[in-house]
Formats: structure tokens, sequence, C-alpha cells
């Protein structure tokens, strides 16, 4: 065994669990699951079955992870924030099959108590605030927050707020490097 489980951890067969990667107290991990290289499993966290993380996903405690939901590299997942995966659930209605998928691009962070509505993909670098209530797709780099969840501003990859000048350029206050707003999407600029 290449990573760390805690005693109390229930790692149901069927998964990968890269090296490094450590599952912390009560969490349980169902089958066919696939985690990365260097992830940080909290406590009292829910895999469900089919999820996939990529390399560095930090899981904080208290995290539901639904069938349907992908992580690229490097996404953190606040304490006590969850993914859906069924639209309209009914408790008699049986709709196991019917997941709707979300995607989690590389090197986003989703804040503490943070709600994604299934069906609804989070972008690169995307920022989602704390308590948001994420119902839309939310663009590469965007800053959303409240409840429904708006687009306020623009984030770093290193996590800053940024701000253009008139001519669409910004720079990281950390980092120093340069981002171009146009056509409402921001890239990094060469």
């Amino acid at each position: 065994m290449n990573y760390y489980s805690h005693e109390t951890a229930i790692i149901d067969e069927g998964c990968s669990i890269g090296e490094g990667t450590k599952i912390w107290h009560f969490s349980h991990i169902m089958p066919n699951c696939t985690i990365g290289e260097n992830c940080n499993i909290g406590q009292n966290v829910v895999i469900s079955p089919d999820v996939i993380l990529g390399k560095n996903v930090k899981v904080q405690n208290n995290v539901s992870i639904y069938t349907g939901v992908t992580c690229d590299d490097d996404v953190f997942l606040g304490p006590s924030m969850v993914f859906t995966n069924i639209s309209n659930p009914r408790s008699a209605i049986n709709r196991r099959g019917q997941y709707a998928k979300t995607h989690v691009g590389k090197g986003a962070s989703i804040g503490a108590n943070a709600t994604i509505v299934c069906g609804h993909n989070i972008g690169p670098y995307a920022f989602i605030g704390a308590g948001a209530v994420v119902t839309k797709t939310v663009p590469a780099y965007a800053l959303v927050v409240g409840n429904p969840a708006r687009q306020v501003g623009w984030m770093s990859e290193y996590g800053h707020k940024l701000e253009f000048d008139e001519n669409g350029f910004a720079a990281c206050p950390e980092s120093n490097e340069r981002y171009q707003l146009e056509n409402k999407e921001v890239k990094k600029y060469k």
C-alpha cells in the first residue's frame, strides 16, 4: 500500500488510489473510485462510486462527492461543500443511472459549505466563494459568490483577485503572471 488510510476509513474494492495520498478518519471511499497521487481526503468524506479525482486534490472535512463528478489536478474542495448528481430527486423514485455529470477544472477552488448543482462544470482556476450555490457553468478564472452564485470578478492561478486595466490586462500581485480579459474570457498572457 503506497498511500495512508486511517484505521476508521472504509475503502471498498476496486478503487485506485495514488501514491502519497492520505485518507483520514471516518471517510468512505466507495467502489471503482480513482484518486490520484498526493491527494488529501479529510475526515468524514464520502466519495461515491466511479468518482475520479486528479493529482494533489485537497478534500476538506465533511465533503460529499457523488457519482458523476470528476476533478482535475490541484482542485481544492472546502469543508462541508457538496456536489449533487440528480436535478429532481424524490425519495420514492429510483434515479440511479440518471446521474448528471459535473467536471471541475484544474486548480479550481470551491469554498466551505458551497453547493454545486449537478450538470454545471467549474472551469480551470475558478474560485467559488464560501456558501455559494452554483446553478450554472462557471468560466475559467471566474470568481463567483452568493445564492444563486453570480460572478463578481476574476482570480489568478495563485488565488488573488485580478484588476484589469483599460486595455484588458492584469497581473497577479504574488506571481506577477499576466492575464488578459478578452470577449468575457480570461487567459494567461504570454
